[in-house]
């Protein structure tokens, strides 16, 4: 409910949140006999220094603590800092009980550029573990460019659908639809789509229907005290601030020359009487912005869609690859010799074929290329790789993007 009062998520997403969190780590206390082992007789030891988290505000109890958590099971102690934007009482109590449970956390509060040196730089820490945008990713990985600490660094991506020879549309609707859970507040929405020209028509067939449809609003707006919570795709955004932002550039986009595709409006929103809406936004859809548009290489981080039209596979590829790494894309495509040569040129650590990618864990790693991503991987045993040292010690190769090593697992 923190998470639903705090950040505006629905109901069944905060659920969803906290139960990722603990199912999640389940899975760890099952394995990590066997990954501390690494198939050795030696056994992987704790790096010598707590793990630094600084994670984003949108999913508090599945990104964050749940590393954490892992984290503390292979051995470390943990210092976790609260976002800035949202969270702070989640986190709040979640660490709470993990200090009661006698846990080695600890949490801090405040302004990020007065601590950053301190949960970056200190000479005292083990690794940094951050979830956030490309510019405070880019500053955190410059000031580690000279260290030998080890690093997770995920950032932002500019995700996309390529559609190209493509008839499977019922299917693609339901995914469509759950693309807007959370209002597209996840690092793995997909806000744009690179569209075979010939194939907008029956794209938008399935594509307008949904968004008319889609259901947004205050998570607790109920008539009275005994109704259900309202079953809801998505709450307000972060805060009045981002609303206000995703509006300005719809209304850039259309000044740069792009149609307007969809345009919702907050009173097809459920609410409270009275209540500010100043933080909510509509769903919002343009069809070929501008290159010179703000959000051309960046992503939205709410519901305002783009729609790419292009003529060849050439064009295709670069409309995709247009953010320069993505942490994941996928491929609408009834040709699987298309689908298996597009694949292999993406720049996106996951591509799904007739399917999402989802962030994942556990057995499947999670990762990025370009500027999506630097450092070790998450999941599975390369996240516990990531923050234990094996028999060679800090000279062992960890896999992932780090300077000194490329070896990437397959996707």
């Amino acid at each position: 409910m923190l998470l639903v009062w705090e950040i505006g998520k629905p109901w069944h997403i905060a659920q969803a949140d906290v139960d990722r969190c603990i199912d999640g780590v389940r899975w760890y206390l099952e394995q990590i006999p066997r990954q501390l082992k690494d198939g050795t007789s030696d056994e992987r030891k704790p790096l010598s220094g707590p793990v630094s988290n600084i994670a984003s505000w949108n999913y508090p109890l599945s990104v964050q603590v749940h590393a954490e958590l892992v984290q503390i099971l292979a051995g470390n102690a943990v210092i976790a800092k609260t976002p800035s934007q949202g969270g702070f009482h989640a986190l709040t109590l979640a660490h709470a009980m993990m200090q009661r449970a006698g846990l080695p956390v600890t949490l801090v509060s405040g302004v990020g550029s007065e601590l950053g040196d301190a949960l970056i730089q200190s000479p005292q820490l083990g690794a940094l573990a951050f979830v956030g945008g490309r510019s405070n990713g880019r500053k955190a990985a410059v000031t580690l460019a000279d260290t030998s600490r080890r690093h997770i660094l995920e950032q932002e991506g500019l995700n996309a659908w390529g559609i190209w020879d493509f008839a499977q549309w019922e299917m693609l609707a339901a995914h469509l639809r759950k693309g807007f859970e959370y209002a597209k507040q996840r690092c793995t929405a997909y806000p744009r789509y690179v569209i075979q020209r010939r194939l907008l028509p029956d794209f938008l067939d399935v594509y307008l229907p949904m968004v008319r449809d889609l259901k947004f609003g205050h998570p607790l707006a109920v008539a009275k005290d005994d109704d259900p919570l309202p079953v809801l795709d998505f709450g307000p955004v972060i805060h009045s601030t981002k609303a206000a932002a995703l509006a300005s550039q719809y209304e850039e986009a259309l000044d740069k020359g792009a149609a307007p595709i969809y345009h919702g409006a907050l009173d097809s929103g459920r609410f409270i009487e009275g209540q500010d809406v100043s933080a909510y936004s509509a769903p919002a859809t343009v069809l070929d912005p501008a290159s010179s548009w703000s959000l051309h290489h960046a992503e939205p981080f709410g519901p305002l869609d783009s729609i790419v039209l292009v003529d060849t596979e050439a064009e295709l590829l670069a409309a995709m690859n247009v953010s320069n790494g993505n942490l994941v894309a996928s491929v609408a495509t009834d040709d699987a010799d298309f689908a298996a040569r597009v694949g292999e040129e993406l720049r996106s650590f996951k591509v799904g074929v007739n399917k999402p990618r989802s962030r994942g864990d556990r057995e499947e790693v999670f990762g990025g290329l370009g500027a999506s991503w630097t450092g070790a991987f998450v999941g599975g045993d390369l996240l516990v790789e990531a923050v234990t040292v094996g028999p060679s010690g800090d000279a062992e190769h960890l896999f992932g993007n780090f300077p000194s090593y490329s070896r990437l697992p397959k996707r």
